[in-house]
């Protein structure tokens, strides 16, 4: 692929895009999770980056996990295919505070739980994650191939914290 050929997409906060083979999309994580879904066979595949894991809303919004579950769901659906056919990739779900917080205000871990029970419910294969610890991650996800890049960038010092 050349440059001219990809269609870049940058995805901010809350944001869902799926694609065909000439596609690179990429997002910037805290305690947020982005899931990746790829169709080997036919090379399409999305990335979300939701910031909670559900609200219980009518219509689907790309902030929550539950709701980024239908948006595959349909993307998938309008390409004739099935969710099933398509490996599951997570990131994200970093301590950003870089000191304990109480499991009832933890978001990423929250995220976390939500994305790892969401590949469960939808029986998705889970073929590699990259989630919690502390700090964010740049991911780069090129549809063409598959290919997820992740670089992590741990807060300074959480190390000793746990």
């Amino acid at each position: 692929m050349t440059p001219g050929e990809v269609e870049e997409v940058l995805l901010q906060p809350g944001q869902f895009h799926f694609g065909g083979p000439a596609t690179r999309i990429r997002t910037l994580l805290g305690s947020c999770v982005a899931m990746v879904l790829w169709h080997p066979r036919r090379r399409i595949g999305g990335m979300c980056h939701y910031l909670l894991p559900g609200r219980g809303g009518s219509r689907p919004d790309g902030r929550y996990g539950e709701d980024a579950m239908a948006l595959f769901r349909a993307a998938a659906r309008q390409h004739g295919t099935g969710l099933e056919e398509y490996q599951c990739k997570l990131f994200g779900g970093g301590n950003m505070f870089g000191a304990p917080v109480p499991a009832r205000l933890d978001v990423a871990r929250q995220n976390v739980a939500a994305a790892l029970r969401l590949v469960r419910e939808h029986r998705l294969r889970l073929v590699a994650q990259n989630l919690g610890q502390s700090g964010h991650r740049k991911v780069v996800f090129e549809v063409w191939s598959g290919v997820v890049w992740v670089s992590h960038s741990p807060l300074k010092g959480a190390e000793e914290q746990g």
